[in-house]
């Protein structure tokens, strides 16, 4: 049997990761969503829950975590936030082995991660593919959101490496401006992929 191709999702906030790893779900890709991941850890009961209220005091309740208010109290602060990404990265990694694990029958296994270069997570796969939009296009889409301010926005882009050198890093790139461009750029990804798995 052919061992299983691991591909990593990425891109930047409001480059419509979400919607393209639909895609690829759709194409029968076990896909792990990091961001899900998050929030199923952070919900009410969530195994990290307790332990963000311990660091981060004021920022849970019945609901879980507060994400608002676990917002402003890393906002601005390069330490806090660091700890924050300690607490939440080893236990996502940790859910993805397990993923990984119950889908050792796949061909294809797609890995949704916002953060996978700043992350330094490119080395776990043996593709990336990566989603883009114009800088214009981005800002607009996350704004519509409403969930989030302008500072904010640029905020989280300072944190983030670059879009352009996401795209240059990566295997490939996918142009999120028209849905069948889309659909029709996972197909050729798909097809390419599984075309190596054969020759392999």
């Amino acid at each position: 049997m052919s061992r299983t191709i691991i591909i990593g999702l990425t891109g930047s906030i409001g480059m419509g990761k979400s919607p393209v790893a639909a895609m690829f779900a759709d194409e029968n890709v076990p896909v792990f969503d990091a961001d899900a991941a998050v929030h199923d850890l952070q919900k009410a009961g969530g195994a990290l829950v307790p332990i963000i209220e311990l660091a981060f005091p004021g920022t849970t309740g019945a609901d879980g975590v507060d994400r608002k208010a676990l917002g402003a109290a890393v906002f601005g602060d390069r330490d806090r936030l660091a700890l924050l990404e300690s607490i939440i990265h080893p236990a996502v990694a940790e859910r993805r082995k397990l993923f990984l694990a119950s889908h050792q029958d796949a061909d294809i296994i797609l890995f949704d991660i916002p953060l996978l270069y700043e992350t330094h997570s490119q080395h776990q796969f043996d593709a990336v593919a990566c989603v883009y939009i114009s800088p214009e296009e981005q800002r607009r889409r996350v704004m519509d959101r409403g969930t989030m301010t302008a500072a904010q926005l640029d905020y989280i882009l300072s944190k983030q490496m670059p879009i352009a050198k996401k795209r240059e890093l990566s295997h490939y790139q996918i142009k999120t401006d028209s849905l069948v461009y889309v659909m029709a750029q996972v197909s050729v990804i798909l097809a390419d992929i599984r075309e190596q798995v054969v020759d392999a």
